[in-house]
């Protein structure tokens, strides 16, 4: 093992046991706070939904610790244990092109991969969903959307492998690899990435749900007013069914330029009232107002433009691959083993992007706060965090490096201070 096996398996070992501490702690808090209900909620939510939702995130994070140390033994058989040399070998042995063994090779790591992580999402789908009243997923539903998704996968990530592979593959004039590869491969990845963004909700995602317009007239009429004050303009409001999967409620707001819309949860609107469901309005339009979503692909974008950088430098190392299992150098290599190793040192970037996510979320809030009804948003709020047993007594370390949105008693102080100024 040379110096690029030694930092990776230092790092595997750092993020393994930041990960399993942080888990420890989290379990800890909730365990410990699961037959009191916290007093900002005391007379909004019940002892019963409380300890619920400390028992349902019991049981998702003692999943977690086996998740965790499955994957990190899968990691290191991949790696260290030689599982990705292996099929980098045996596309070798075909005599076809090395630029399609290359992506046979890593595509079939990828297939192989997700199969592997297959267990988890049924027994998180069909035993702890199941558990606690969640999960509504058939298994023919389930299946159905396994392989839909492997074919989507297949379409869409196939032509990009053979994209990166050709514009890393040498010259056939000089034998050289144009050294502004990365960013051509970058810009592409641009590109693409946007398209997606613009594609999901009109393509994708109704390969998976139903969209259907709002037909409540008063929220429509309440909707079509806050619309109106705000200044946006997208391809619609679209109540989504996802009760067709689970009995979890929430909204989101997808897409850019014509194709931006808003989508509720058909559970979402079954369980909130319409001045609670104009306050969640105003605060998915907080996002597109303060360009989150802008922002986040700015970020993206930097993320990936820095990846491409070191994925340029990886490939001129030797010591690279074999440090980390693989027999021969090659482009297609250097690529899958860095699409395997990479996110264990994006591990550690990850309260830097949940804290951002939360100050998001802290100005989607303000905004609908003034655009709508504090004292209906923490109303909504409540009642989501009791429908989808959401924990309100998180330990401070793990939200802060796991959190996307803010704690659910910072979220609501915040909001009813808000309140409190609007009326005073």
């Amino acid at each position: 093992m040379n110096g690029f096996g030694l930092v990776f398996l230092a790092a595997l070992t750092l993020a393994a046991a930041v990960e399993w501490w942080l888990n420890g702690r989290q379990l800890r808090s909730v365990r410990a706070h699961r037959d009191r209900v916290p007093d900002p909620f005391a007379t909004r939510i019940s002892l019963a939904s409380h300890r619920k939702a400390a028992d349902y995130t019991s049981a998702r994070l003692r999943t977690g610790h086996v998740a965790l140390a499955y994957n990190t033994v899968l990691l290191l058989a991949w790696t260290l244990g030689g599982g990705l040399n292996l099929i980098d070998v045996a596309w070798r042995e075909f005599e076809i092109p090395p630029l399609v063994a290359g992506a046979c090779a890593i595509a079939s790591a990828l297939l192989i991969n997700s199969l592997l992580q297959l267990p988890f999402a049924i027994y998180h789908t069909f035993i702890i969903e199941q558990r606690f009243g969640f999960n509504r997923m058939t298994p023919a539903l389930f299946a159905a959307d396994l392989l839909k998704g492997l074919l989507l996968a297949a379409i869409i990530g196939i032509p990009l492998i053979f994209a990166a592979l050709w514009l890393m593959a040498p010259s056939s004039s000089d034998g050289q690899t144009d050294p502004l590869w990365w960013l051509y491969a970058w810009s592409g990845w641009l590109a693409f990435a946007l398209l997606m963004s613009w594609l999901y909700p009109l393509v994708i995602a109704p390969l998976f749900n139903r969209f259907s317009p709002l037909s409540n007239a008063d929220i429509e009429r309440r909707i079509g007013a806050l619309l109106e004050r705000t200044g946006f303009t997208s391809r619609g409001v679209f109540v989504m069914d996802g009760s067709r999967r689970s009995a979890h409620g929430n909204a989101y707001f997808t897409g850019f330029g014509r194709g931006k819309r808003i989508v509720f949860f058909d559970t979402l609107m079954e369980l909130l009232g319409p001045d609670e469901i104009e306050a969640v309005l105003a605060h998915e339009l907080g996002h597109f107002k303060r360009r989150h979503v802008a922002k986040r692909i700015a970020l993206a974008s930097l993320g990936g433009l820095a990846a491409a950088l070191i994925l340029d430098w990886l490939l001129r190392q030797p010591g690279f691959y074999a440090g980390l299992g693989l027999e021969h150098a090659s482009n297609h290599g250097a690529l899958l083993l860095f699409m395997f190793v990479a996110p264990v040192f994006g591990t550690f970037l990850n309260p830097l992007t949940a804290t951002l996510s939360r100050r998001h979320e802290y100005e989607a809030d303000a905004f609908a706060a003034r655009e709508a009804n504090a004292d209906h948003l923490i109303s909504a709020l409540i009642k989501l965090y009791e429908d989808n047993a959401a924990t309100l007594t998180p330990d401070p370390c793990y939200s802060a490096f796991h959190y996307s949105h803010p704690p659910a008693s910072a979220r609501i102080a915040r909001l009813a201070a808000l309140a409190g100024s609007r009326s005073a």
